[in-house]
């Protein structure tokens, strides 16, 4: 591959998805860059030399002196500013940028920004069907599904973006009409020291935010540092004039704006605390759009949820199985045990499967449900013993060797009216590629129950 001659260039780090959308966009741009990645083998690797035969792409280990030697360094989500290399180029006054900063720089149509350690797929997808039942031009993706850049369309007419705390470390200023950060959780303490690390990335999403969505069941969720921007309110708990929130006490179990009842819970086809909470966020966001509230309740109804997050899979002997493969933190198998358990009947119980890569993570958070509706812990893979440790004293614990013991060890334990929840608090990658390879393995196994 030969080199674009260059004294100063622009260097995209990272051969995936991300990067592939970024060298897409500066080649529109008619600008010069090469790419760098520290794997020998990217999965990108023969489509983009297919795609730029005359691009430099250069593996292994990130030469320092090249890096400083560039005028702008575009980082993948998955590369670590932190990296020496990177640090380097820095100090030299290498500018870092994401490809978040230049989508936000590129777009014309307005923007609604999702983040959140938990839920920010299922209420981005969520506010996408009401936009589109709204008749809108809507473009959704960021860290869930296409990469931002590849977005980018003078014709569209609203972007509804999830993003990650890794995309936002790099934000400059986002300038969204609507965000949201749903909810904090410890999570991806391998990338950051703290848990106040991972959250000042994620409150970068609120830079130049025009409204913002708070969660008043989540305190973590409201901006740290005041900005002029206008402060909308929604949560489980406590009605209000202006408020979205949720209610058993007025016309059934019902999702409410201020005093008024929008759609009984009985409508929906998803279920459990955590989700009507998501369809609560996606209304304020979509009411502050200026979405008609008819064609988001129309969405709503219609809404399934998405695969292996929380999915109903299968009813056995009494017993149901869930499989929330995407699970891959405490705080999301907290909400889903939360969720589920309370709508159980009295003296039935949640036999929850987890285990993987807790990527550091105490998964002290599972503590609280399991104890309010826990009936055993069956564990397995790399962290097992984190889990263990997490909830030992409050529910009985059982250790596997595989995801296929695991699950007949469940259906040992389970009795008619209990439900079998499948989610890790843990990354995957300790014995599967992923969390949909690793949710699939699952729906494979109870069928075969």
């Amino acid at each position: 591959m030969s080199l674009i001659a260059s004294d100063k260039t622009t260097i995209i780090i990272g051969l995936g998805e991300t990067g592939m959308s970024c060298a897409r966009f500066l080649a529109k741009q008619g600008r010069l860059f090469s790419v760098f990645d520290t794997r020998q083998n990217p999965p990108n690797l023969e489509s983009f030399v297919s795609e730029f035969p005359k691009v430099e792409v250069v593996l292994g280990e990130l030469n320092k002196d090249r890096l400083a030697a560039a005028n702008e360094i575009i980082l993948s989500p998955g590369i670590d500013a932190r990296h020496p290399a990177i640090e380097h180029a820095k100090n030299y006054g290498v500018s870092l940028r994401g490809d978040i900063d230049l989508f936000a720089e590129q777009i014309k149509a307005p923007l609604a920004a999702i983040t959140g350690s938990n839920g920010k797929s299922t209420v981005t997808t969520l506010l996408g069907e009401m936009a589109k039942a709204a008749g809108k031009n809507v473009k959704v993706g960021g860290n869930l599904g296409v990469p931002a850049l590849d977005l980018v369309d003078d014709q569209a007419e609203l972007y509804v973006m999830e993003l990650s705390s890794f995309q936002l470390e790099l934000v400059d200023r986002l300038g969204a009409d609507v965000v949201c950060l749903l909810n904090i959780s410890e999570d991806h303490m391998d990338r950051y020291d703290t848990k106040l690390q991972y959250l000042q990335a994620k409150q970068r999403i609120f830079k130049g935010a025009k409204t913002v969505v708070v969660n008043d069941d989540e305190p973590l969720s409201q901006p740290l540092v005041a900005q002029d921007m206008k402060i909308v309110h929604y949560g489980m708990n406590g009605l209000d004039l202006n408020k979205f929130s949720y209610s058993e006490e007025r016309l059934g179990a019902s999702l409410m704006k201020g005093f008024e009842s929008l759609i009984d819970v009985s409508e929906l086809q998803i279920s459990g605390q955590h989700n009507y909470s998501n369809a609560l966020c996606a209304l304020a966001m979509g009411h502050e759009l200026g979405l008609p509230i008819d064609a988001m309740l129309k969405a709503l109804r219609e809404f399934t949820g998405l695969a292996h997050r929380c999915e109903w899979v299968r009813q056995l002997d009494g017993v149901t199985y869930i499989n929330d493969s995407k699970g891959t933190n405490a705080g999301a198998t907290a909400a889903a045990i939360s969720g589920f358990g309370a709508q159980l009947e009295q003296n039935a119980g949640v036999v929850l499967i987890a285990g993987g890569d807790a990527k550091g993570a105490q998964l002290l958070e599972l503590r609280e449900p399991m104890q309010r509706f826990g009936r055993h812990a069956i564990v397995y893979g790399a962290d097992a013993e984190v889990v263990a440790e997490a909830v030992s004293d409050v529910c009985a614990v059982q250790r596997c060797a595989s995801l296929q013991e695991a699950l007949e060890c469940a259906r040992k334990v389970a009795q008619a009216g209990d439900l079998v929840l499948f989610s890790p608090a843990a990354a995957s990658l300790d014995m599967f590629k992923n969390f949909e390879h690793r949710g699939d393995c699952f729906k494979q196994e109870v069928a075969l129950l």
